[in-house]
């Protein structure tokens, strides 16, 4: 008392004006909790009170709906993240919480639960001397089930109507309920503090463990600070963290007091239990919960895309995901996703996050995106290298070469046609022509050669495809609106005007619409949307959502074989020959933008499609010195994607690629490019004598490419296509 009559001696009559309020409302709350416990003595009493209700009020009272927790699960079930705003629930049956737990809240909260009607006057009666000796409000008299009615029916202010209407409805939900029902209900929407709301969460928040599990002193825990959690916070640092722990603690003993009162444990137990630490520090995650890259697409996919039946509105969507409950299943491969992260981690040298590695892989014949890495910190970026997300694409350099071929093989070109490869390839007279006169080379040291369309491709030859790709039709601008219609087709949507240097990769892509579109060949032309979502369920189970497998036919299916087969020669005697898997059928194609400063290697089998990147993730720099080479597609990106399929294709047959009909496309002949590109031949002559390439998968033998020291492309014009 002395810190009381020294505040009084200080701050004189107006500090004793204060008091002498405070005891007049403490006594006013003593006679308002006596005057309601004489009301509700009696049933009569109850019955006038709930006749006295508005005959609007509804005969059948029905709790609000609670807001839920949603969980992401990954394609084998395993879950991949909980996602929820301002409340974290996970409601469970009241036989999944063990009886220790149950008897702890009983004994701190409503000791003769069972036994009342849902008001309990001596508990009012009880509180209100205790408050009034107290000079403050030390004990509530509300049963459970009127703190259930409070929280899930009623506005949070406090005047004697709403009081009057908790008891009202406590009563009328007891004769709804079940005893069991509303402890349920209760145990499930209560708040334990930080954002933990019903027993599972909380078990989950403080020990990492699911409610089954929780122990006896863990129990009285969760009981103590029911009360007031923020002022029981074991959580809080800074000044005032010890004193809440310490507080924490003994609001705990008291529940484990109680416990003993009630005969649930013994006075030893209490005493041994006592002893043993609250939960303190960094809370442990609740569960095997992931906030990456491959979540946050699934966020966000959910939340933009209507397509999802989660409401017509971004704050209907909201709610759906975080108050909802649902059940959203994935894409997501653990199993392949570990193998991409440590393929990544291994083969990509540590530049202390100046170069990093992306790799995205793609299901052909769904477009299920199975694992995804974008190597870098989510905390700190949240751009997402294989997407786009939050940022845009790289130059794809030579691995868009694919996508020519692809336009080429469609206007019945054949991979055996010849084409000059060798330089100069200058290119100038075209309307519109940005830089002009744009002259790309090959690699420095190779002037390049006449030969067929197939081996252009596996020595990666910029003269061949620049040739090439102003060939599709008779006027160039025409030609290279194929090369475009074939991007879009395929999904590479930044590839949006017809430019020359677009053959070469000029246009920016990103990991995984490149996968995508490699996945479309190794489809045979069927197109399937990459996508990471394959069903949502309502709290109730009910599917509102699922993927269906509708694949749209892009490309000829000839087409589309052709193409494999001729990407097959780029890793069994081109500059992809670090991506071969032994024993498989291996297509991809390498891709080195200028100056190397992206390099890339996508390929696949069968069954996978996948691509990886490499390069600076903040701005356009050299990798002329990395690991002691220069990197080009067929160096890092190819070991990582090699690392990668090995692992992915564990235990998976080995498939064999539908060998094309190459005879559809006719007899070989020469391609002859417009009078725009000057250098090399116009009018190849045909060899004399000639292999025809037969429908068989190319033969894999040793490259004369050394992929360690690359050459450098000859063109430092912008939008030039390397490797």
């Amino acid at each position: 008392m002395a810190g009381y009559r020294a505040s009084v001696r200080v701050h004189g009559a107006g500090a004793t004006g204060r008091v002498l309020a405070r005891w007049v409302f403490t006594s006013f709350l003593a006679a308002l909790g006596l005057a309601s416990g004489l009301l509700l003595a009696s049933r009569p009493a109850k019955a006038i009170l709930a006749s006295a209700e508005s005959s609007a009020e509804p005969t059948q009272l029905e709790l609000n709906q609670l807001s839920l927790r949603s969980v992401v699960y990954d394609r084998s079930g395993g879950v991949l993240a909980v996602l929820h705003h301002d409340e974290n629930r996970s409601p469970i049956p009241l036989d999944q919480i063990p009886e220790h737990v149950v008897n702890a809240v009983l004994a701190v909260e409503d000791d003769s639960f069972f036994q009342h009607d849902g008001v309990n006057v001596r508990s009012i009666l009880r509180a209100a001397i205790t408050n009034a000796e107290a000079g403050s409000v030390r004990q509530g008299g509300s049963t459970i089930t009127q703190q259930l009615v409070k929280q899930s029916l009623l506005s949070p202010e406090k005047n004697l109507e709403r009081k009057v209407k908790e008891a009202v409805y406590a009563i009328r939900l007891e004769e709804q309920m079940t005893k069991e029902e509303i402890l349920e209900a209760y145990l499930n929407t209560v708040y334990f503090g930080n954002g933990a709301y019903g027993v599972q969460a909380a078990a989950e928040t403080y020990w990492g463990v699911q409610a089954k599990d929780l122990t006896i002193e863990q129990g009285a825990f969760l009981a103590g600070i029911i009360q007031n959690p923020s002022n029981y916070d074991p959580f809080r640092n800074g000044d005032r963290g010890q004193e809440m722990r310490e507080r924490a603690a003994a609001r705990r003993n008291f529940a484990l007091q109680r416990m003993v009162v009630k005969g649930h444990i013994t006075q030893q137990e209490a005493e041994f239990l006592r002893g043993i630490p609250v939960p303190e520090g960094q809370r442990k995650k609740p569960l095997q919960t992931r906030d990456d890259y491959f979540v946050e697409e699934v966020k966000q996919a959910l939340l933009d895309d209507p397509q999802y039946n989660l409401g017509g509105t971004y704050e209907d969507r909201f709610n759906a995901i975080f108050r909802g409950g649902l059940r959203i299943e994935t894409t997501f491969d653990p199993r392949l996703q570990e193998a991409a992260q440590k393929a990544v981690n291994t083969q990509i040298p540590n530049t202390n996050g100046r170069f990093v590695g992306a790799l995205a892989s793609v299901e052909p014949s769904t477009g299920a995106v199975r694992a995804m890495v974008s190597n870098l910190n989510f905390e700190e970026a949240k751009y997402n290298l294989v997407t786009g997300r939050g940022g845009s694409g790289r130059q794809p350099g030579s691995s868009f070469k694919a996508i020519v071929l692809l336009a080429a093989l469609e206007e019945g070109m054949s991979p055996n046609d010849t084409i000059a490869g060798s330089e100069p390839c200058k290119v100038t007279g075209i309307k519109g022509l940005i830089p002009d006169p744009y002259e790309p080379g090959n690699y420095e040291g190779s002037k390049g050669s006449n030969g067929p369309l197939y081996k252009a491709t596996a020595q990666s030859l910029n003269c061949a495809y620049i040739r090439l790709g102003l060939s599709l039709a008779d006027d160039p601008i025409k030609s290279l609106t194929k090369v475009k219609d074939m991007a879009n087709r395929l999904g590479l949507d930044k590839v949006n005007e017809p430019v020359v240097s677009m053959s070469l990769g000029a246009k920016e892509a990103t990991p995984l619409q490149m996968a995508s579109a490699y996945a479309t060949i190794a489809n045979d032309g069927v197109r399937h949307k990459p996508y990471f979502i394959q069903r949502v369920l309502d709290r109730d189970g009910k599917v509102v959502y699922e993927r269906k497998n509708e694949g749209e036919r892009v490309v000829e299916p000839n087409v589309a074989r052709a193409a494999t087969w001729t990407l097959q020669h780029v890793v069994n005697s081109g500059t992809g020959t670090r991506a071969r898997l032994p024993g498989r059928e291996v297509a991809g194609k390498t891709g080195t933008s200028q100056e190397w400063r992206d390099a890339w290697f996508v390929g696949y089998t069968p069954q996978l499609a996948t691509a990886v990147w490499m390069g600076n993730p903040n701005k356009q720099d050299e990798m002329k010195s990395v690991g002691g080479i220069r990197v080009t597609g067929g160096s890092y990106p190819a070991r990582t994607w090699n690392a990668f399929m090995t692992e992915a294709l564990k235990g998976q047959p080995a498939l064999k690629f539908p060998p094309p009909n190459l005879d559809e496309f006719g007899k070989p002949t020469s391609i002859k490019p417009p009078k725009q590109v000057t250098g090399g031949s116009s009018t190849t002559k045909k060899p004399t004598s000639r292999r025809t390439p037969s429908s068989t998968p190319p033969e894999a033998t040793t490259s004369n490419e050394k992929p360690d020291k690359p050459e450098k492309p000859s063109s430092d014009q912008a939008d030039s296509g390397g490797e």
